[in-house]
């Protein structure tokens, strides 16, 4: 028999907690290895117990999951499964501050109105999934800005950026838009999986996160300069005639918002003006959409494998051949940023 997979239970609630412990101690692919009402005893729990995955609340008494978070993805990378409200604002926003920092992946709390069986289902096999990925050390607020020493990516002519992202996309997101300043005026689109429930303030917490402003995408206005405009939960982004198109078509690759809908629709629409970067994430949405950017003559870029979170999209990017460059995270501000200024020069 195969080992099985050690779960640590961080929750401060003793219902929920109760509730969460009985569900992995029924599984026989899982063992419970510890449990915890705090972050600071999540920490010492980790570092005695050595668990493959912690189930984590968000807002606890003497120390929060966001700090929590920080520490082990510094100290004691372990992944991480949040499960927590999606009704609270703060709380969605130490969620993201959380998924920024390293978390895996965010799972809803179960509700009142849905069978506990069926919640259960999905909270087994996501400890599951989040249990295979390779986590990564983040130390989160210690870097440097990335400098590169990257040619620019963009061409004189850019008229668009588009980027894709899912697993470990956020804290991404967060270092990229960081790094490239207010001055850079090409239009960015961005299409991030985020479940459901959770995607709702992402847009107005990533706003907050760099000096760029970032506001969710609606329907007919249009691409202008200095936008930084997100996909709306549930509906697809698009661009027709240089204006925004959402679209609740079939989903692609089990998403909607799906990257790859994106990229081949600016594809289509702005052909070598446009430049798209496929960061980390599972699976293999935006891939065929980066190889149609490539073919249109666009610039295309994938996030090298260790920088990625999960190096499942890009993976799949790079083997299709639609990847002109590989780069570290750290690269692609800074070279989208060096492209500003050309733009700006000429």
């Amino acid at each position: 028999m195969s080992r099985r997979i050690r779960v640590l239970v961080v929750e401060d609630s003793l219902t929920i907690r109760r509730f969460l412990c009985d569900v992995v101690a029924r599984d026989p692919e899982l063992e419970l290895v510890g449990e915890a009402e705090d972050g600071k005893q999540a920490i010492e729990q980790c570092v005695a117990l050595r668990p493959d995955v912690i189930t984590l609340d968000m807002i606890m008494p003497v120390m929060s999951g966001v700090t929590a978070t920080e520490y082990l993805m510094a100290h004691r990378p372990t992944p991480i499964l949040i499960v927590s409200s999606s009704t609270n604002r703060g709380e969605l926003f130490k969620t993201y501050d959380a998924l920024a920092a390293g978390a895996v992946d965010v799972l809803e709390k179960p509700r009142c109105d849905e069978p506990a069986d069926s919640w259960a289902r999905v909270f087994l096999s996501t400890i599951k999934m989040v249990s295979r990925i390779r986590v990564i050390t983040h130390l989160r607020g210690l870097r440097s800005p990335a400098r590169s020493s990257a040619a620019p990516l963009l061409r004189p002519d850019s008229a668009l950026v588009a980027i894709g992202a899912s697993t470990g996309g956020p804290g991404a997101l967060v270092e990229i838009l960081r790094n490239i300043p207010t001055s850079f005026t090409v239009p960015i689109l961005i299409v991030q999986h985020i479940s459901d429930p959770f995607g709702v303030a992402f847009a107005e917490w990533l706003d907050r996160q760099s000096q760029h402003r970032v506001a969710i995408a609606r329907d007919g206005e249009p691409v202008a300069s200095g936008n930084v405009l997100f996909a709306p939960s549930g509906s697809h982004l698009t661009v027709v005639g240089k204006r925004i198109k959402l679209t609740n078509a079939a989903e692609r690759h089990s998403c909607r918002p799906s990257i790859d809908v994106l990229f081949e629709s600016v594809a289509a629409v702005y052909g070598p003006a446009v430049t798209a970067g496929l960061l980390t994430g599972m699976g293999r949405d935006g891939a065929a959409g980066l190889l149609a950017i490539r073919l249109a003559g666009g610039t295309t870029i994938a996030q090298d494998e260790a920088t990625c979170v999960v190096y499942g999209m890009p993976r799949e990017a790079v083997a299709l051949g639609a990847a002109m460059r590989i780069l570290p995270l750290g690269e692609i501000g800074p070279a989208l940023a060096a492209s500003a200024g050309r733009q700006e020069a000429t």
